[in-house]
Protein backbone atom coordinates (compact mmCIF):
# COMPACT_ATOMS: atom_id res chain seq x y z
CA UNK A 1 0.00 0.00 0.00
CA UNK A 2 1.49 3.22 -0.93
CA UNK A 3 -0.19 5.28 1.61
CA UNK A 4 1.86 3.56 4.30
CA UNK A 5 5.01 3.69 2.85
CA UNK A 6 4.41 7.59 2.47
CA UNK A 7 3.43 7.76 5.86
CA UNK A 8 7.02 6.13 7.00
CA UNK A 9 8.75 8.36 4.90
CA UNK A 10 7.39 11.35 6.44
CA UNK A 11 10.17 13.92 7.79
CA UNK A 12 7.62 16.76 7.83
CA UNK A 13 8.54 16.67 12.32
CA UNK A 14 12.24 16.49 11.87
CA UNK A 15 12.92 20.20 13.10
CA UNK A 16 10.55 20.20 15.61
CA UNK A 17 11.70 16.52 17.03
CA UNK A 18 15.27 17.21 16.58
CA UNK A 19 14.30 20.66 19.12
CA UNK A 20 13.16 18.12 21.98
CA UNK A 21 14.39 17.27 24.68
CA UNK A 22 14.49 13.75 23.52
CA UNK A 23 15.89 15.06 20.39
CA UNK A 24 14.94 12.08 18.22
CA UNK A 25 14.28 11.78 14.53
CA UNK A 26 10.68 10.77 13.20
CA UNK A 27 9.70 7.18 12.71
CA UNK A 28 6.66 7.21 11.99
CA UNK A 29 4.49 4.11 12.87
CA UNK A 30 1.68 3.15 10.36
CA UNK A 31 -0.04 0.01 11.43
CA UNK A 32 -3.18 -0.93 9.16
CA UNK A 33 -4.29 -2.35 6.36
CA UNK A 34 -7.79 -1.84 4.70
CA UNK A 35 -9.70 -4.30 5.58
CA UNK A 36 -9.52 -3.59 9.43
CA UNK A 37 -12.98 -4.02 10.87
CA UNK A 38 -11.32 -2.36 14.45
CA UNK A 39 -9.99 0.82 14.31
CA UNK A 40 -8.21 2.02 17.39
CA UNK A 41 -7.58 6.01 17.53
CA UNK A 42 -4.58 7.07 20.38
CA UNK A 43 -2.71 10.17 20.78
CA UNK A 44 0.73 9.11 19.64
CA UNK A 45 3.26 6.84 20.09
CA UNK A 46 5.71 6.86 22.91
CA UNK A 47 8.99 6.51 23.33
CA UNK A 48 8.70 2.83 23.71
CA UNK A 49 6.54 2.42 20.18
CA UNK A 50 9.01 4.99 18.69
CA UNK A 51 11.83 2.30 19.97
CA UNK A 52 9.94 -0.80 18.73
CA UNK A 53 8.35 0.25 15.42
CA UNK A 54 4.89 -1.76 16.65
CA UNK A 55 2.30 0.29 18.22
CA UNK A 56 1.19 -0.31 21.81
CA UNK A 57 4.46 -1.97 22.95
CA UNK A 58 4.43 -1.30 26.17
CA UNK A 59 2.14 -1.68 29.78
CA UNK A 60 -0.52 0.96 28.48
CA UNK A 61 -1.21 -1.71 25.24
CA UNK A 62 -1.34 -4.74 27.68
CA UNK A 63 -4.23 -2.44 29.93
CA UNK A 64 -5.63 -2.22 26.61
CA UNK A 65 -5.77 -5.22 25.27
CA UNK A 66 -7.01 -6.33 28.41
CA UNK A 67 -10.15 -3.95 28.08
CA UNK A 68 -10.49 -5.41 24.81
CA UNK A 69 -10.33 -8.99 25.89
CA UNK A 70 -7.91 -10.21 22.93
CA UNK A 71 -4.85 -11.23 22.39
CA UNK A 72 -1.60 -10.44 20.85
CA UNK A 73 -1.61 -11.68 17.79
CA UNK A 74 -5.46 -10.66 17.26
CA UNK A 75 -4.38 -7.03 18.64
CA UNK A 76 -1.45 -6.99 16.04
CA UNK A 77 -2.89 -8.64 12.83
CA UNK A 78 -3.51 -5.84 10.53
CA UNK A 79 -6.27 -7.26 8.58
CA UNK A 80 -8.76 -7.43 11.59
CA UNK A 81 -7.16 -4.25 13.63
CA UNK A 82 -6.07 -0.95 12.76
CA UNK A 83 -4.41 1.34 14.83
CA UNK A 84 -4.35 4.89 13.69
CA UNK A 85 -3.00 7.46 16.49
CA UNK A 86 -3.57 11.52 16.21
CA UNK A 87 0.03 11.69 15.08
CA UNK A 88 2.25 8.73 14.14
CA UNK A 89 5.47 9.59 15.35
CA UNK A 90 6.45 9.91 18.96
CA UNK A 91 6.31 13.53 19.58
CA UNK A 92 8.92 13.87 22.04
CA UNK A 93 9.57 15.03 25.84
CA UNK A 94 9.54 18.77 26.74
CA UNK A 95 12.47 19.95 29.29
CA UNK A 96 10.91 18.61 32.82
CA UNK A 97 10.36 15.33 30.87
CA UNK A 98 5.92 15.33 29.82
CA UNK A 99 5.11 14.42 26.72
CA UNK A 100 4.21 16.65 24.05
CA UNK A 101 1.40 16.48 22.36
CA UNK A 102 0.98 15.08 19.30
CA UNK A 103 1.54 18.08 16.52
CA UNK A 104 -1.34 18.67 14.71
CA UNK A 105 0.54 18.84 11.00
CA UNK A 106 0.32 14.92 11.25
CA UNK A 107 -3.39 14.33 11.44
CA UNK A 108 -4.02 17.84 8.87
CA UNK A 109 -1.66 15.72 6.49
CA UNK A 110 -2.64 12.41 6.98
CA UNK A 111 -5.41 11.10 8.98
CA UNK A 112 -8.07 11.58 6.22
CA UNK A 113 -6.70 9.80 3.58
CA UNK A 114 -5.49 7.50 6.02
CA UNK A 115 -9.33 6.66 7.38
CA UNK A 116 -10.47 6.96 3.61
CA UNK A 117 -8.26 3.59 3.01
CA UNK A 118 -9.62 1.27 5.68
CA UNK A 119 -13.29 -0.08 3.61
CA UNK A 120 -14.37 -1.91 6.62
CA UNK A 121 -14.62 -0.94 10.02
CA UNK A 122 -17.43 -1.41 12.12
CA UNK A 123 -16.40 -0.05 15.63
CA UNK A 124 -13.50 2.39 16.57
CA UNK A 125 -11.87 2.69 19.89
CA UNK A 126 -11.44 6.50 20.73
CA UNK A 127 -8.37 6.61 23.69
CA UNK A 128 -7.96 9.99 25.07
CA UNK A 129 -9.36 13.81 24.37
CA UNK A 130 -6.99 14.28 21.37
CA UNK A 131 -9.15 11.26 19.56
CA UNK A 132 -12.26 11.76 21.34
CA UNK A 133 -12.09 16.06 20.37
CA UNK A 134 -11.20 14.72 16.37
CA UNK A 135 -13.85 11.97 15.97
CA UNK A 136 -16.31 12.97 18.05
CA UNK A 137 -16.43 16.73 17.51
CA UNK A 138 -16.87 17.60 21.12
CA UNK A 139 -14.64 20.10 23.57
CA UNK A 140 -16.12 18.19 27.09
CA UNK A 141 -13.34 16.34 28.79
CA UNK A 142 -12.32 12.69 29.21
CA UNK A 143 -14.53 11.69 31.90
CA UNK A 144 -17.84 13.37 30.64
CA UNK A 145 -17.13 12.09 27.67
CA UNK A 146 -16.39 8.57 28.49
CA UNK A 147 -18.89 8.50 31.15
CA UNK A 148 -21.18 9.51 28.16
CA UNK A 149 -20.28 6.16 25.95
CA UNK A 150 -23.81 4.69 25.16
CA UNK A 151 -24.57 7.71 23.23
CA UNK A 152 -21.57 6.60 20.80
CA UNK A 153 -22.41 2.85 20.97
CA UNK A 154 -22.44 0.29 18.96
CA UNK A 155 -19.87 1.78 16.46
CA UNK A 156 -17.70 4.15 18.85
CA UNK A 157 -16.47 3.49 22.25
CA UNK A 158 -14.54 6.51 23.93
CA UNK A 159 -11.81 4.91 26.75
CA UNK A 160 -9.75 7.04 28.91
CA UNK A 161 -5.86 6.19 27.83
CA UNK A 162 -5.14 3.09 29.48
CA UNK A 163 -1.33 4.58 30.78
CA UNK A 164 -0.44 3.40 34.56
CA UNK A 165 -0.81 6.95 35.19
CA UNK A 166 -4.59 6.83 34.92
CA UNK A 167 -4.88 3.85 37.31
CA UNK A 168 -6.46 6.64 39.46
CA UNK A 169 -8.60 7.44 37.27
CA UNK A 170 -10.29 4.09 37.00
CA UNK A 171 -10.69 3.18 40.87
CA UNK A 172 -12.80 6.48 41.16
CA UNK A 173 -14.64 5.57 38.20
CA UNK A 174 -15.44 1.69 38.69
CA UNK A 175 -18.59 2.22 36.08
CA UNK A 176 -15.99 2.25 33.47
CA UNK A 177 -14.72 -1.62 34.49
CA UNK A 178 -18.55 -2.77 35.64
CA UNK A 179 -20.91 -1.27 32.81
CA UNK A 180 -18.74 -0.32 29.63
CA UNK A 181 -16.31 -3.16 29.08
CA UNK A 182 -18.18 -5.98 29.54
CA UNK A 183 -20.25 -4.35 26.07
CA UNK A 184 -17.32 -3.36 24.54
CA UNK A 185 -15.62 -7.06 24.95
CA UNK A 186 -19.03 -8.52 23.68
CA UNK A 187 -19.12 -6.06 20.39
CA UNK A 188 -15.12 -7.05 19.77
CA UNK A 189 -16.32 -10.15 19.66
CA UNK A 190 -19.45 -9.25 16.80
CA UNK A 191 -17.02 -7.54 14.98
CA UNK A 192 -14.37 -10.14 15.04
CA UNK A 193 -16.38 -13.04 14.19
Amino acid sequence: MDLIEDIRACRLCADRFAATATAHQPRPVAWFQPSARILIVGQAPGARVHESGRPFTDPSGDRLRAWMGIDETTFYDRDRVAILPMAFCFPGYNAKGSDLPPPAICARTWRQPALDSLSDVRLTLLVGGYAQKWHLGHKAGVTETVAAWRDHAPDAFPLPHPSWRNTAWLKKHPWFEAELLPVLRTRIREVLE
